[in-house]
Order: C-alpha cells, then structure tokens, then sequence
C-alpha cells in the first residue's frame, strides 16, 4: 500500500528547444513515460524519487570541459554571469515555485549557507521561467537568504540541460563545473557539506 505521505523528491518538466516556448509545465503521467524512455536523466531522477539524503552516490561528477553558460538577472535588474564568482565556490540551484521539492529543499540550503557563512560561499537560485511578480511574491514571504536569478525564457536549463526539478550544480572557485545533483537532497547533511568544503580553499 502506497504511503499517502511519501513524495517524490523531483518535479519533472518539459524544457523548450527554441526560446518562443516561455512557459513551463508539469508532464502528464504519459509523458513522463515517454521521457523515461527518451532521457537518461530524466530516468535517473525518477529512480530517486522518494530519497532526499544527501550519501556522497548524489553527487555525479561533471564530465564537460568547461561550464555552460549563466547570463541572467535578479529581482532587482541587476546582471549576473559566473565569471562574477570566480574564486567562490557556487551552488547553483534550478526550482520553481510550484515545485514542492524546490521549496522544501530551500531550507536545508538555507542552513548550508549559514554553516559556511564568511567562506568564499555563494548560492545562485535560478528560477525555472516564472514570471517577475510571481517569484518576487514568493520570495517576500519568507527569509530565503540566497540570490535569485530570473530566467523567463528558460536559457539556462537548455545550456544546463535540466529536465527535473530541483537540479543542483557545484562550481568551483576557477568556474569549472564539479558536480551536478538531481532532484532533492538534504544540504545541511555532513555528506553535502564535506562535499562543498572539499571545493573550497
């Protein structure tokens, strides 16, 4: 008998290949079918679905040469790119507010934050295509304590190649990518912060 309070620990989402699609969407149960048989990813994600520890098996060593690219803005206007956190390590956060794992990771990331505050530490939340208001709305409601990023036209998670929600991503302090995490984990877990102070100097 199927736990009514178990819940997955992603949100499987559709990106656009072209830039005209602006709006997300949560995939249909036949969808999700098809794409467990199109995406490795997306198969991957769904088999860890109800796991939310942090065991180092999370972390999935990035194997590109070099990071995709970021060049977003926050709430405020105000441009972002990563080169702007070189020498920083970054967490870098995909979620949405109609993703319940995104939100309930948000806190586990907010205790990271505090654990490693005065470090050379940054959290990037890029929102997944929602618009301005909505995300400001969400952000005002409580104490989130990380940068947001907007993402309208859903750039990043094609260049990132993000088919689930939450997808995390580690960068090191010379802006190379060095692991990337899907679906939620708990961030203020001894694993996860071993991991991310491995990448700090």
């Amino acid at each position: 008998m199927r736990n009514p309070r178990r819940r997955r620990a992603v949100a499987t989402v559709s990106t656009p290949t072209t830039s005209s699609t602006r709006s997300p969407r949560v995939r249909s149960r036949r969808d999700i079918r098809i794409a467990l048989i199109l995406g490795a990813a997306v198969c991957l994600a769904l088999g860890l679905a109800g796991r939310v520890g942090a065991d180092r098996a999370r972390f999935i060593a990035w194997k590109e040469p070099a990071a995709p690219p970021l060049a977003l803005s926050d709430l405020t206007g105000q441009a972002h790119t990563l080169a702007d956190y070189r020498d920083r390590v970054v967490l870098m956060n995909f979620w949405a507010t109609w993703c319940e794992p995104c939100r309930a990771e948000m806190a586990s990331i907010q205790k990271l934050q505090e654990r490693l505050a005065g470090r050379p530490f940054t959290v990037l939340l890029v929102n997944y295509g929602e618009a301005r208001a909505r995300v400001a709305d969400f952000a005002n409601r409580g104490p989130i304590g990380a940068r947001i990023l907007l993402d309208p036209d859903q750039d990043a998670p094609r260049a990132w190649r993000v088919r689930v929600l939450p997808s995390s991503f580690l960068i090191g302090p010379d802006g190379r990518v060095r692991y990337g995490v899907i679906g939620e984990i708990d961030w203020a877990s001894d694993d996860a912060i071993e991991v991310v102070q491995g990448l700090l100097r």
